[in-house]
C-alpha cells in the first residue's frame, strides 16, 4: 500500500534522540544526518548483526555461507529503488507494507512486543541507516 503523495512527518522527538524526517510518497528523501555515508560500514551492517539482513535476503555476491529467501534478494537494490525509497524501508517498511516481516528500523513508537530493555531505542543509528544506504544504493 503506498502512502499518498502528500508528504507526512515522520516519527521523532527531540526527547527520543532521534531526528525528524519527512516522508514524501514512497520514500524519505533527506538523509537523516549530515555526515558522509561510508558503504563499507553499510555492508558490514548489512553482513552482521546489527542488521540481520540476511536472515531474511539473499545477497548471493556477498559470498555469505547461509542466506534467507523470506524476502526479496538485495541484488540489484540500488537500481530498483531510490535512496529515499531504500531510507523508507529501512526506517518504517510497515508504512509501505503492514504486513511486512521487515522490523522498522529506526522507528520506536507504537511498536508490539519490544523488550523493556529496549524500548524507545532504535536498532540502527540514523548514522547506521545511512551508512546501510549508501552500501545498498551501489548494488546494481
Amino acid at each position: 500500500m503506498l502512502l499518498p503523495l502528500l508528504a507526512l512527518l515522520g516519527c521523532a522527538t527531540a526527547g527520543n534522540g532521534l531526528v525528524d524526517f519527512r516522508i514524501e510518497g514512497d520514500a524519505i528523501p533527506q538523509p537523516l544526518v549530515a555526515v558522509a555515508s561510508d558503504p563499507a560500514q553499510g555492508r558490514k551492517i548489512v553482513m552482521g548483526r546489527d542488521g540481520n539482513c540476511l536472515l531474511c535476503h539473499a545477497l548471493p555476491e556477498s559470498g555469505a555461507r547461509f542466506m534467507g529467501n523470506l524476502a526479496p534478494p538485495l541484488s540489484g537494490v540500488g537500481a530498483r529503488l531510490s535512496r529515499g525509497q531504500l531510507r523508507l524501508q529501512l526506517v518504517d517498511s510497515m508504512r509501505l507494507n503492514r504486513d511486512t516481516i521487515m522490523p522498522s528500523y529506526y522507528r520506536v513508537d507504537g511498536l508490539n512486543q519490544v523488550a523493556q530493555a529496549f524500548r524507545g531505542k532504535p536498532i540502527l543509528t540514523a548514522q547506521q541507516i545511512e551508512d546501510t544506504i549508501a552500501y545498498l544504493a551501489h548494488l546494481r
